[in-house]
């Protein structure tokens, strides 16, 4: 298993010299990562790594979470994250985008953008009623449930509500391109989350 932690900077695109051809890129800054945990199946039941990534001034982290990477050697990081599978590294070492090579498979997990509270036409995909004729049904959702039989709404019905903000996992991914000297890790295609978002790029 190979993996790295990342931030989301933007979409680009780029264009081949030869053929012309455009192929629109996610731009990650991704590492470096030191290791400052490895997870064992004997002594932990499971095997995976704990990465830090994007270095903070001391003041910004509790005493425990400095303790902790002090222990490993590592200074002050904003983000602990723990990607599972079996590595082989150990504490001390430090992931960077030179692990990947272009045209490698991934899957990049992040917390999709938030959309707040939104209808059922944007959340699950519904059609709308007729505009026309004095109809009061444009977007609304229609009939939840019957009255004799069940009585009630059954669970898991697709209603209006909160739409986003959710762990979201993106496989099929390639990427198109390593930047060892600025840490870049340009993938082909889309990834989930904002700008500056969190990113856990693992080979798929």
């Amino acid at each position: 298993m190979k993996g790295i932690l990342g931030k989301k900077l933007g979409m680009s695109q780029i264009f081949d010299p030869d053929t012309g051809a455009m192929t629109a890129v996610t731009v990650i800054e991704a590492g470096p990562c030191p290791v400052v945990q490895v997870r064992t199946s004997d002594v932990d039941g499971y095997d995976a790594i704990q990465l830090a990534f994007d270095a903070v001034a001391e003041r910004k982290l509790s005493k425990p979470e400095l303790g902790h990477l002090k222990k490993a050697g590592v200074g002050p990081h904003r983000h602990l994250v723990e990607l599972r599978g079996e590595s082989g590294l150990a504490v001390g070492d430090t992931v960077t985008v030179e692990t990947f090579e272009p045209g490698e498979a991934v899957k990049v997990s992040g917390v999709s953008i938030g959309k707040g509270y939104q209808g059922t036409i944007k959340r699950h995909g519904f059609t709308r009623g007729p505009v026309t004729h004095g109809s009061h049904n444009i977007r609304k959702p229609g009939s939840i449930g019957a009255s004799a039989y069940p009585s009630r709404v059954f669970k898991g019905m697709k209603m209006s509500g909160r739409m986003g903000g959710t762990r979201v996992t993106q496989p099929g991914l390639v990427v198109h391109e390593v930047d060892v000297e600025r840490n870049l890790l340009l993938v082909r295609g889309s990834v989930p989350g904002p700008k500056s978002g969190l990113l856990e790029i693992v080979s798929a």
